[in-house]
């Protein structure tokens, strides 16, 4: 539950979110509209850059730009996620878990996770497939019954006696073992150490240790971690931020291990004609007001609502998947197209 101070905080900025809204939607009319984007967005990229954005820069740059955004708008990002999509963001993000299927046991990789949103989530979801049905983690780990021949044991005299005390600590202390080693395992891994700092000031807000989840500084391109290394791989919003998607797609590829799952959840294209403008309308005139409203930061939210335009369509992402080696591609649309799951399989 959230403290009061919190919630007042989050009341000011709604209110805040909500003036500023209204005061936005009395000049729609004025003439701004999002065809006026169209003309901004570059036709041809020179040789040696990336887009960020709707601007060209050196390759080598954007990643310090992204990461300047990501350091910007860190500390509002939660909220900023609730207030630009209605509170959408929170049913995908279900969605991307549910299509997971966590299960217990599961070496688990999020990317571009950083305050943790969708690392929780599978958490939950490992945590209930494991200790469903009215199981605990006090009730699972604790009262370790007598083992296999101790009651034998337990008439014997003298050594007999200490050393089925011994053989009954020895499979007490490996029957604990296992319950740990069975604990889920999630790996948090993020370029950007202000959103990383915001995903463990979560953490440990909710009880939440190092056994079940780490954090790790890195980059989706180059990611820290041996090959074969994790059962499933999540990347919820942040592959449009990478500079070298098809590295990352890679990379994804290298640390998953035979038969593992790479599902990616991203901003897409409108799928219903018509739709496709007023979507337009809303991400380039209100979102980056709401970033200015609430975050003070209008340029930072300029610049995700253009990354989102510039990001491949359902069938050319799904073809980048199977390029990086991914077999069973598909992908599902999500709100009319606004945001697509891609599933992929290294099958070898």
């Amino acid at each position: 539950m959230l403290a009061a101070s919190a919630r007042q905080q989050l009341k000011r900025r709604a209110g805040a979110c909500q003036e500023g809204l209204s005061l936005l939607a009395r000049g729609l009319t004025s003439g701004s509209s999002a065809s006026q984007k169209d003309d901004a967005a570059p036709q041809q990229q020179p040789e040696g850059t990336i887009d960020f954005g709707f601007h060209h820069v050196p390759r080598d740059e954007k990643q310090t730009l992204v990461g300047q955004v990501f350091s910007s708008v860190a500390p509002s990002y939660d909220v900023m996620n609730d207030l630009m999509s209605g509170g959408m963001h929170r049913l995908w993000k279900d969605r991307l878990v549910e299509k997971l299927r966590p299960r217990p046991g599961q070496r688990h990789l999020d990317v571009a996770g950083g305050t943790g949103d969708v690392a929780f989530r599978v958490l939950a979801a490992m945590r209930a497939a494991q200790y469903g049905g009215g199981s605990s983690f006090a009730s699972s780990s604790g009262g370790v019954g007598a083992t296999p021949g101790a009651p034998a044991a337990a008439g014997a005299a003298g050594e007999g006696a200490g050393a089925a005390a011994a053989a009954a600590g020895a499979a007490q202390q490996e029957e604990q073992g296992q319950q740990q080693q069975d604990l889920p395992s999630i790996t948090v891994c993020d370029i950007n150490a202000a959103m990383l700092a915001e995903g463990r000031k979560k953490a440990e807000a909710g009880g939440i240790g190092p056994e079940s989840m780490q954090w790790v500084e890195g980059n989706a391109e180059a990611l820290p971690f041996p090959s074969a290394s994790f059962d499933s791989y999540t990347i919820a919003f942040g592959i449009r931020n990478v500079t070298d998607r098809p590295a990352a797609l890679r990379e994804a590829h290298r640390v998953l291990r035979p038969g593992g799952r790479l599902l990616c959840l991203e901003f897409s294209k409108v799928v219903v004609p018509g739709m496709q403008q007023l979507y337009d309308l809303y991400s380039f005139n209100i979102i980056p007001q709401i970033g200015r409203v609430v975050a003070n930061d209008a340029a930072s939210y300029q610049y995700l609502v253009e990354s989102i335009r510039m990001f491949p369509d359902q069938e050319a992402w799904a073809a980048m998947f199977e390029e990086a080696g991914f077999r069973g591609v598909d992908y599902e649309n999500l709100t009319l197209g606004v945001v697509a799951i891609h599933s992929g399989f290294k099958m070898g």
